[in-house]
């Protein structure tokens, strides 16, 4: 199976309908699944990373996820209140098979988005440039959660960064959302680095699967129809690798309940609004600072989403 599409609603509407037509089972371990086997995924604007759907746009989840990676952190603590299925697979806290350690600090040690950037810039028609996430220690730990991404592969041609994903499995109706917003981010973020243009996504996966339970929402989500492809802005054009202290911490005091004006915190429109999605989230029913963000983001792409927030049950901070 093959989808191509400009946006992730126009991928995941026609991976839904393929998927619903698949006579594909499989029991899994997390449950009975429609599956679908060596499903190829391309997005010609990984910009349009955002679902515009009133079921599936939900931003939060994967921007906290993205947060967690880039804190190099495997703790529970820091992704539950994002995501908070991931408390079914924490042992004493931790995950085990946590991305962020993997890319940051393999083996305790190799920052691997360091060592691609290093050999791009030797050698910028590479193609060793490999991140891996999956071990081969995972195949015999026995643990609850293991990377489902195998390797993600920058492929700079023509003075354009393409990342290419291989997945050994994926949940399409979760998993997938999540996934390519977390590395299109970093697609992103590595062709800022490199001083190089934003290409396409690529996107492989082994086993292609929804849950039965899924099905229905699914359903409900293909029934909107067809949305309009809108893109998230333009990424500052300077490295943003430097900037993940700062936005991290800002995370952390917006987290404890502090007042963090975005526009002190990053001088970039860009980078500020990422940081008042954080704070719409962690504003969740507090509809007088929710009228507060709301004017002040730079791009309108975002309030969309803040007013999904405003009738659900206020954090506890």
């Amino acid at each position: 199976m093959e989808i191509k599409g400009d946006s992730i609603d126009a991928i995941l509407i026609d991976l839904y309908q393929d998927l619903l037509r698949s006579p594909g089972r499989n029991e899994g371990s997390r449950g009975a699944t429609v599956e679908a086997l060596a499903v190829t995924l391309r997005l010609t604007k990984p910009r349009a990373r955002l679902s515009r759907s009133e079921n599936r746009g939900k931003p939060f989840s994967a921007l906290g996820e993205l947060l967690w990676y880039l804190a190099k952190s495997n703790k529970l603590e820091f992704i539950e209140p994002y995501v908070g299925r991931y408390k079914d697979d924490a042992v004493d806290g931790v995950l085990y098979g946590a991305y962020g350690p993997r890319i940051f600090a393999m083996r305790g040690c190799v920052d691997q988005l360091q060592s691609v950037t290093e050999l791009l810039r030797q050698t910028s028609g590479s193609r060793r440039a490999v991140v891996q996430l999956f071990n081969a220690e995972d195949i015999v730990s026995r643990q609850q959660e293991i990377p489902c991404t195998t390797t993600l592969q920058f492929l700079v041609r023509d003075g354009h960064l393409h990342l290419s994903v291989t997945m050994r499995s994926n949940d399409a109706y979760f998993g997938l959302p999540h996934d390519v917003f977390c590395f299109t981010m970093l697609q992103e973020m590595m062709s800022r680095r490199l001083n190089v243009e934003l290409g396409e996504y690529y996107h492989y996966v082994g086993s292609m699967h929804i849950y039965d339970k899924y099905v229905e929402p699914m359903k409900e989500y293909l029934a909107e129809g067809y949305q309009k492809t809108v893109e998230m802005p333009v990424m500052s054009t300077d490295d943003p690798f430097p900037l993940i202290p700062a936005l991290l911490d800002a995370e952390d005091r917006v987290r404890r309940g502090e007042h963090v004006k975005a526009s002190d915190v990053f001088q970039t429109d860009y980078w500020a609004d990422i940081l008042r999605l954080i704070q719409v989230f962690w504003a969740t029913g507090c509809s007088e600072r929710l009228d507060e963000l709301k004017a002040e983001f730079s791009d309108p792409i975002y309030r969309t989403y803040l007013e999904d927030r405003r009738h659900m049950k206020p954090r506890s901070f």
